[in-house]
């Protein structure tokens, strides 16, 4: 393809339910392979003792932090939108020289963090992320970290390449990549338990990014994608970039940081108190993925096209649409996840699963706050607004650390501390953006939208009194155990649930409603073409 296609050549829109149901089908599959290698390595390796899943987790900390705070803040905010306006100028030459230059910029970083991370692995565990772990599991952690420290980088050029790919309106591969992670270190289980053990994890993780990668590069075919060895230090839309860069960057690090100084409030707590907040903080997140970080990545680059455009109207319209959506869908989730918190935990893991579905049950309301949060954020980040999402979070951060450390002590709440304290913050942080925003646009959230929060939350009653209902009716019993016992009542509790949801939903007039009932509608009434 010509970099120097016009303005005026339209390209194929590709609807915007289209896109979202795509990723939320292939994060769905991710969430089940997720909760299948959660479940397998608990299965495998066990919660406490010198090889104990907890170094496991610890050892992923460092890395995850040092990618979302150098890379993930420049991939998903500070570089979309300017790519959107160059795309929008129809000037792909330029898409080409800004993707390699950022690209080429970050390289460098993510290499010295990996010199870094080799290095200094054993300190970073023992005196900042895990310092209560024995000196087995410190051994274990530190060899799975350093196997983690080409990881930034090899994230940061699948999220460098994917970036592009979406912004030209390609999701699949982006959707499909992180499939091959999970499954790598699925496979690594049982390739390497009876030798290395637990190391072998890591060993599958650093494969995973490897083969992640190879996936997001064969979606950049036919994109005339040219990679450049040179960083254009004065290329105006670079300098914004970069300048956008930092105040993201801290707001994804506060994010780490918050998740490492809960894993070492965690290993203070005892033996398997980081494997167990670890797994229900991965229930908590699958949902969250599902629909917040699904649905927002769909409509983060129309938002940003809207802008481009010259249309905040459609903007404000397009944002308080998907807002009403996320809403409605996400209440019936949050009510089954609480409800049914016993038996998704004893479903999917083996080990202490009465511990993980009590810190569940206190992570529940977060699910709720942080869906809403992920489409609030990107009404600042369209905006290339992104020093305020930050502002807010050094202070939630701070509140977090303070709550964490006092609800969290042995004479409270415990690890599930950690969980009540994350529900409190998160909300906290989704009231303070919406001033800001309502400040900002004293008409964004208008009548027609409270009106039909309002209505969802009518809907919510009936469909929590539907869940209490269920759950006295196939209480979890003692001896519930296995697939077809565990997930048949799961079944019939979340049926019950979403159809009195959706039937109340229909009976309220709910606009959000009509799409699904437009397509079971046209699936059960759709004729059927017999050749004769």
């Amino acid at each position: 393809m010509n970099p120097h296609t016009p303005a005026t050549k339209k390209s194929r829109r590709i609807p915007l339910a289209n896109v979202a149901g795509l990723l939320i089908v292939t994060s769905l599959s991710g969430q089940i392979l997720g909760f299948l290698r959660t479940k397998l390595v608990n299965a495998n390796f066990p919660a406490a003792g010198p090889h104990s899943t907890d170094a496991y987790f610890a050892a992923f900390n460092i890395p995850d932090f040092f990618f979302f705070t150098l890379a993930a803040g420049a991939l998903g905010v500070a570089f979309m939108p300017i790519l959107s306006d160059r795309l929008h100028k129809g000037d792909r030459r330029s898409v080409w020289e800004l993707s390699s230059s950022l690209l080429n910029f970050l390289l460098i970083i993510m290499a010295v963090v990996a010199v870094v991370i080799l290095i200094f692995a054993r300190p970073l565990v023992q005196h900042i992320v895990a310092p209560k772990l024995s000196p087995a599991q410190l051994d274990n952690a530190v060899i799975i970290m350093r196997l983690l420290a080409f990881n930034p980088l090899l994230f940061t050029i699948s999220g460098v390449l994917t970036s592009v790919q979406q912004t030209l309106g390609r999701f699949f591969f982006y959707a499909l990549a992180p499939l091959f992670y999970n499954l790598s270190i699925i496979l690594s289980i049982y390739v390497f338990r009876h030798n290395i053990g637990l190391v072998g994890l890591g060993v599958g993780a650093l494969v995973g990014a490897i083969l992640q990668l190879l996936v997001v590069m064969i979606g950049t075919r036919n994109l005339n994608f040219h990679w450049r060895p040179h960083i254009r230090w004065h290329n105006k839309e670079f300098q914004q970039i970069l300048r956008n860069l930092p105040p993201r960057s801290l707001d994804q690090g506060i994010d780490q940081l918050e998740s490492i100084v809960e894993t070492n409030f965690a290993t203070r707590l005892g033996p398997g108190s980081v494997t167990y907040y670890n797994n229900a903080y991965i229930l908590q997140t699958a949902p969250v993925l599902l629909i917040g970080t699904a649905i927002s990545t769909a409509a983060f680059p129309r938002l940003n096209a809207r802008l481009s455009q010259g249309r905040p109207d459609l903007f404000r319209r397009d944002f308080l649409m998907i807002l009403r959506a996320m809403v409605w869908i996400t209440m019936p989730v949050v009510i089954l996840c609480f409800f049914a918190r016993g038996y998704l935990a004893r479903l999917i893991y083996t080990q202490g699963n009465d511990q993980i579905a009590l810190i569940f049950g206190f992570l529940t309301a977060a699910i709720f706050f942080r869906v809403v949060y992920s489409i609030m954020s990107r009404w600042f980040y369209a905006q290339k607004d992104t020093k305020t999402p930050l502002f807010v979070s050094i202070f939630t951060i701070s509140f977090n650390v303070f709550l964490a450390y006092k609800l969290s002590k042995p004479d409270a709440y415990g690890v599930a501390g950690l969980a009540l304290a994350q529900s409190i913050v998160s909300g906290t942080e989704v009231f303070i953006l919406g001033v800001i925003m309502l400040i900002r646009d004293r008409g964004l959230f208008n009548a027609a939208f409270w009106g039909g929060v309002l209505r969802t939350v009518s809907v919510t009653g009936f469909s929590v009194v539907a869940g209490f209902i269920m759950i006295s009716l196939y209480p979890l019993g003692i001896n519930d155990t296995g697939f077809v016992t565990l997930g048949g009542k799961l079944c019939l509790i979340a049926g019950v649930i979403f159809g009195v949801h959706i039937g109340m939903s229909a009976l309220f007039g709910l606009e959000e409603v009509r799409p699904f009932l437009y397509r079971v509608k046209r699936l059960i009434l759709k004729p059927v073409k017999l050749e004769y």
